[in-house]
């Protein structure tokens, strides 16, 4: 097959796509399981999911699929907790919960779920491909994954990350260029030194590490995947791609941001989680610029504390106060289903492929 490569046999998936692990509702169990219906590899993006909600999402798409599917979780972060930075930052966003005629100070019970618990979910029902970000993720964990047959992949924004990866005993390694969507996934240095493109950061890391490469950043389609695999990668992630799609869990507000923006929309902000994350340049991000980053508390307290906000905004339908994570390849963006999605771009790229080999 023109499509099959080292990734592809790895996880035993037809085609070498995967759907990104999106977190914040996106990966809806409708759309992993038609990804991976239409033989990609699907991803739940699980991050933000209490363990029995995860519990429940992995038995639901076990129902709807028997191909390959995969779990992303964020590696835990240890945020410096500077309580005068919490207070100041609640003031600021105080004005903007009155203009959305919401209360003042809400109480934040948690920052983020318990990376041990989700784990413990993810061994305990046996999924096929388990990814993560933002770190590495416990040599115990990568362990106990590989024990009972579970395909690991870690995300690096750098040669030298990739490299860490390959000596923490992952499987593959996805590679997240600057155009990417969403969170920055840099571990070993500041995200801000860690922009570099797709196009050059794939090779230099097909050539420090012997394992699957996967292109992540700014692919939309056929021709996307054909020049990732022409770089040295085994496979490519797309994201964006499927944001507007009817599976997409995000709300119609952003589907509709995402299929009228152009390019240039985007930008890379901390405003939002307290970690630097491409997304399309919106109100809340204007009023924020103000404030230096210095002045934002860590991830994941940021985005604890900017909950409430997103979410009386997707209630409001009001898409300048959401967080719309979206990359580069904006103007490729279509509302088709996930499965066209998926044909789509294997057709473009086996045709893109022939036409390469006639020339």
């Amino acid at each position: 097959m023109v499509l099959e490569t080292r990734f592809t046999k790895l996880t035993h998936i037809r085609y070498p796509i995967i759907q990104a692990g999106m977190a914040g509702g996106a990966t809806t169990v409708e759309l992993v399981t038609a990804v991976s219906n239409a033989g990609g590899l699907g991803t739940l993006g699980a991050g933000y999911l209490t363990p029995d909600k995860l519990r429940a999402e992995i038995r639901s798409i076990k129902q709807r699929t028997e191909r390959p599917f995969g779990v992303n979780l964020f590696v835990p972060q240890d945020p410096a907790v500077s309580e005068p930075k919490i207070r100041a930052m609640t003031q600021r966003l105080d004005e903007i919960r009155s203009d959305l005629g919401i209360a003042r100070g809400p109480s934040v019970d948690k920052y983020a779920e318990s990376f041990e618990e989700q784990m413990e979910v993810v061994l305990e029902e046996g999924v096929p491909v388990f990814s993560f970000t933002f770190g590495i993720a416990p040599h115990s964990v990568i362990l106990r994954l590989h024990n009972q047959g579970t395909v690991v992949m870690g995300t690096a924004t750098t040669v030298r990350e990739a490299m860490a990866l390959e000596q923490a005993g992952v499987d593959a390694i996805v590679v997240q260029g600057s155009e990417a969507g969403g969170h920055r996934g840099t571990f070993l240095s500041n995200a801000s030194q860690s922009l570099i493109g797709t196009m050059a950061l794939v090779p230099q890391v097909a050539d420090r590490v012997s394992l699957p490469v996967i292109a992540s950043g700014g692919i939309m389609d056929g021709r996307g995947l054909t020049a990732s695999l022409a770089l040295g990668a085994s496979a490519v992630q797309m994201g964006t791609a499927f944001l507007a799609c009817a599976e997409s869990g995000v709300h119609l507000r952003y589907k509709e941001r995402l299929l009228e923006s152009e390019e240039d929309a985007t930008e890379i902000t901390c405003a939002y989680s307290g970690k630097a994350a491409r997304g399309i340049r919106t109100e809340f991000m204007e009023r924020m610029k103000k404030y230096d980053v210095e002045q934002i508390p860590d991830y994941p307290i940021q985005n604890a504390m900017t909950q409430d906000i997103r979410r009386a905004a997707a209630k409001q339908n009001n898409a300048e106060y959401m967080s719309l994570w979206a990359g580069q390849g904006l103007r490729l963006t279509t509302s088709d289903s996930a499965q066209d999605i998926v044909q789509r771009t294997v057709e473009q790229a086996i045709a893109a492929v022939q036409s390469l080999s006639l020339n």
